[in-house]
Parts: C-alpha cells; structure tokens; sequence
C-alpha cells in the first residue's frame, strides 16, 4: 500500500520529471511503438513495400510521440499505466492477427 502512494503522489516540483518517468518513457515509447509498427506491417497488403517505407518513418514519430506523452505524465504511476495498458491492448490485437 505505502508503493501505490509513493507512485501515485505527484512530484513536488513541475519543473523536476525524474529519472524514473523519463526511463519509463525512452524504453515505453519504443517498445510501444515497435508493436504498434507489428500491427501495421500485419496487414495483408498488396502494398507491402510502400508498408515498409511508412513503417521506418511512423516508427521514429511515433517514438518521439508517445515518449513525451508518458514523460508529461502528473505522478510515477500515471507514467506506468500509460506504458502498461497501451502495450497490453497492442499486444492483444497482435495476439488476435497471428492466432
């Protein structure tokens, strides 16, 4: 109980994000936007080259964009939940397309 008030309580200070927040949002970021580029490319297209282009240029933006929205998150535990729950739902409809 004291572990979910230590990461729910927000940071003292605004300016401060904190070692944890941005090492959770660098590795979050990537390992979502990796899958979330496994589930674009799982789509049977007949377009599977031009995939490979968008792929390369979604995965940097999508990287950079959901890096900052976990860094910009209020408390520690925020930052968790917006790397675990997306990475769950990916997961999912990754399980659900190769099953």
């Amino acid at each position: 109980m004291s572990l979910y008030r230590y990461l729910s309580t927000p940071e003292p200070h605004g300016k401060k994000i904190g070692l944890f927040r941005i090492i959770t949002a660098i590795f979050g970021g990537l390992v979502l936007s990796y899958l979330s580029l496994c589930v674009l490319v799982a789509f049977d297209s007949p377009f599977k080259n031009d995939f490979a282009v968008i792929a390369l240029l979604y995965n940097t933006l999508a990287w950079a964009a959901v890096a900052l929205w976990i860094a910009l998150a209020p408390s520690k535990l925020s930052a968790l939940l917006r790397f675990v729950l997306p990475t769950l739902i990916v997961v999912g409809i990754l399980g659900w397309l190769y099953e």
